[in-house]
């Protein structure tokens, strides 16, 4: 069989895409996706000094309690990270039936914000108000003859939105998916003065089997046992239904907004950054990550290679900020030049 040889001239071929990616300061030069550590949030689980460090299920990740987290904080500071994510960890024996004797000024989650604008005041600081951190049944609101209760819970985490203020946190981002819970929130800290704490809005977040490991971290998989959030978190087979969400967040005054998870769920990023314009989140949950780890300990690939090539999905797709508990190992990895 004769080959068919192709006949060169100085016409072919004319454009030659691969001149662009010769030289590594070529391809970042050219490269139409921008990723910094200006994008990153760091979310932190805090514990008490007795409650355990590791969480086998996000291997690399740790509670701490308050006297490491300003350790571990100071840490992403020296790394130019920006800002933080507070979750508080309660194993089961500490949480309360009334969870609301636990959305007080002094409990463990209030210290903390306070201890860290005392002592790392340039960092931003971020908390959410959905009670399953909290709550003996696990799940994100009052609970009343067995349904999550909507409007009780929206008194519930108003009120606990505006003490969280009081102790110094820069935004609140509401998780917990009930209906009118942004303009809530925001009448509450209004009327107590906290006009400039922000909200940012899980506004589109699923009932998604990748929360596994965070559940873990928290402590409300035991309490929350074989029951589901599936009838206030978004369905995963609808994406208008998001839109609806994120408009009426915004509607009710959401500052910015928030897709979860953020890799499953890449197409609603997109279209909510185009429909809506304004900045808009990602994050980057337990379980994605978890399985990014597992995968990487078995060989199967190159974990920091992923890791940044994750992150630049992310920002493909739309996202001005992203969540990731792998944010300081993102941090170093551009520090240290990763394309």
């Amino acid at each position: 069989m004769q080959s068919t040889k192709i006949s060169y001239n100085n016409s072919f071929p004319k454009v030659r895409l691969r001149r662009n990616r010769t030289h590594s300061w070529l391809r970042n030069i050219v490269s139409e996706t921008k990723l910094s550590v200006d994008d990153l949030i760091c979310p932190i689980f805090i514990r008490d000094q007795k409650d355990e460090k590791d969480i086998p299920s996000i291997p690399g990740v740790q509670r701490h309690n308050l006297s490491e987290l300003i350790d571990y904080v100071g840490q992403l500071r020296e790394l130019k990270i920006p800002a933080i994510h507070l979750f508080p960890y309660f194993n089961k024996e500490d949480r309360l039936d009334n969870v609301v004797s636990m959305l007080t000024p002094d409990n463990m989650l209030c210290r903390a914000i306070e201890e860290l604008k005392r002592q790392i005041p340039g960092i931003g600081i971020i908390s959410d108000v959905a009670l399953d951190c909290y709550s003996t049944h696990g799940q994100d609101g009052i609970v009343v003859d067995g349904k999550i209760d909507n409007d009780k819970t929206l008194e519930v985490i108003s009120h606990y939105a505006q003490v969280q203020a009081a102790a110094g946190v820069d935004i609140i981002a509401p998780s917990e998916m009930m209906d009118g819970r942004i303009g809530a929130i925001r009448e509450a800290l209004d009327s107590h003065g906290h006009n400039d704490v922000g909200i940012l809005s899980y506004a589109a977040k699923y009932a998604s089997g990748f929360y596994g490991p965070f559940r873990d971290a928290v402590g409300s998989k035991n309490c929350l046992g074989q029951a589901d959030k599936k009838t206030y978190q978004m369905d995963p087979r609808n994406a208008e239904e998001a839109m609806r969400e994120i408009a009426l967040d915004i509607e009710e005054g959401a500052d910015w907004i928030m897709v979860k998870p953020g890799l499953l769920y890449l197409d609603i990023l997109k279209m909510a950054k185009e429909q809506f314009k304004i900045p808009t989140f990602a994050f980057h949950v337990s379980g994605e990550l978890a399985m990014l780890k597992a995968a990487a300990k078995n060989g199967w690939l190159d974990y920091n290679q992923c890791l940044i090539e994750t992150m630049y999905a992310f920002k493909r797709a739309g996202a001005d900020g992203i969540l990731t508990y792998a944010a300081a190992e993102v941090a170093t990895l551009l520090k240290e030049g990763h394309e």
